[in-house]
């Protein structure tokens, strides 16, 4: 018998892309508020969704620098479970619920890869890097305290997709004051069979569930944010026209379950 969570499936089980859950987080993140052309966000929503306009367009572009395990001790073997992300999520509504949508994500990891697409996120290959907090004390070391800026890059195919910066000028006691919605993300699988290629085989609404969600070290502060138009990509279409503050944090959680929210294939 053939074993394992995710293809590949063996005879010993071990070479399956992502282990089988519980998976665990924990990162560091650089999180920048903006507003995009609400027309641009409206058009990235799946069915289901609605804009929020309320929102008038609002986004956070996320940078994390992520350590992963599963229940073997996947994070003593940190050349396949570290990892570094960039995505975005714009503010919108499910039937009349605020919520956010994730429509660009990268990952630089092939193993989050496997995650991400069995959750519903729409993972690509990118070079992700942000600036690291380190305890001793350096002019590069950039502590957790006011006045200590940070940066933040994402490429892909070699070409620059987003740069954002920030710097810290207080910190923030209720994250929840910034981060309250929960995300749903859109589990797509195409079909390759021939004169089925326009139905989808799997094509859900899902909710990023997070167990024991955790905010640590919240600070928040001034931001810069671009996204410049790069051949072969859409992302730019939600480049921002505003952008407002940008935090600082750490963030960890465990996900046990996908709930499936619609089912979108007719």
């Amino acid at each position: 018998m053939l074993k394992g969570y995710s293809v590949p499936l063996t005879p010993q089980g071990k070479s399956s892309a992502t282990p089988s859950p519980p998976w665990h987080y924990s990162s560091d993140c650089i999180a920048v508020e903006y507003w995009a052309d609400p027309a641009s966000v409206a058009a990235v929503l799946p069915p289901g969704l609605s804009p929020d306009d309320h929102a008038a367009g609002r986004a956070f572009f996320w940078f994390l620098d992520w350590q992963f395990t599963g229940s073997n001790d996947e994070h003593t073997d940190p050349a396949r479970y570290q990892y570094r992300e960039a995505f975005i999520l714009v503010e919108a509504r499910l039937e009349g619920r605020p919520v956010n949508f994730c429509p660009y994500i990268f990952v630089d990891n092939d193993a989050a890869i496997a995650r991400g697409w069995i959750q519903g996120y729409p993972k690509k290959l990118g070079s992700i890097f942000q600036t690291r907090s380190f305890s001793a004390p350096s002019a590069a070391a950039c502590p957790l305290t006011e006045g200590s800026r940070f940066g933040a890059s994402v490429a892909a195919h070699g070409e620059r997709m987003a740069t954002a910066r920030i710097q810290l000028e207080k910190k923030i006691e209720d994250p929840a004051t910034v981060f309250s919605r929960p995300t749903t993300i859109r589990r797509y699988f195409p079909t390759l069979s021939a004169g089925r290629q326009d139905k989808p085989a799997v094509d859900e609404l899902t909710l990023s569930l997070m167990d024991n969600l955790t905010f640590a070290d919240f600070w928040a502060g001034s931001a810069e944010l671009t996204i410049p138009e790069v051949q072969g990509e859409d992302m730019h279409s939600l480049a921002p026209r505003e952008v407002g503050r940008g935090y600082r944090f750490g963030m960890a959680y465990s996900v046990t379950d996908l709930p499936i929210l619609k089912n979108l294939v007719g």
